[in-house]
């Protein structure tokens, strides 16, 4: 079995539910969507057999995974989440909701873009819902999305710099929708990866 990586690093969460907890992110090349706010090129990478990637992560000091992309439940299947289970790793995925998720996840967060319904045909226990918003965005009926443990609204910015008016129209969003909760990017605005 094998993936198709783009890249694997070491960092701390920058956002949502898990902020500031050091994890190793697996990034997955392809995506289903082409964001026009999309930070991350993942248009590429190199295919590892699982036992490459340990390698690579068994470096760090660290028993948390993050399946990342572009999209990673195009690529991950649950016999990958096992294998990593079994070397006794925990592991979250950041998907955008447009696929099923693979069974055995400890943190699942979707931040759906696009059509909203898609995300509401996920039948997995879903801890965050983490939805990207920018000034003029309007928030959907929180019933339409599947249920979650928390639900995040996170200002875009844009490229690496915080963008204002993003962020004062999203706390006003959250002041009108106490449901939702403000999640910045913090690795940006520290100037991590």
């Amino acid at each position: 079995m094998s993936l198709n990586v783009k890249e694997i690093f070491y960092s701390l969460q920058g956002e949502g539910g898990r902020q500031g907890e050091a994890s190793i992110f697996i990034r997955l090349a392809g995506c289903n969507l082409r964001c026009a706010f999309c930070d991350t090129d993942f248009s590429d990478g190199t295919a590892m057999k699982l036992d490459e990637i340990l390698s690579v992560i068994r470096q760090y000091p660290c028993l948390w995974l993050i399946w990342t992309g572009g999209e990673p439940a195009l690529q991950l299947t649950a016999e990958d989440i096992v294998y990593f289970k079994q070397k006794g790793y925990f592991q979250a995925i950041e998907s955008n909701g447009h696929y099923s998720l693979p069974n055995g996840l400890d943190y699942t967060v979707v931040s759906p873009k696009g059509n909203i319904k898609y995300a509401a045909k996920i039948n997995h226990l879903i801890d965050e819902i983490r939805l990207p918003v920018e000034i003029g965005d309007k928030l959907p009926d929180i019933n339409i999305l599947p249920h979650a443990k928390l639900y995040f609204i996170s200002p875009i910015f844009s490229e690496k710099k915080k963008t204002q008016k993003n962020i004062d129209y999203c706390v006003e969003l959250v002041k009108q929708n106490p449901q939702w909760r403000l999640s910045l990017q913090m690795h940006k605005l520290i100037g991590i990866e």
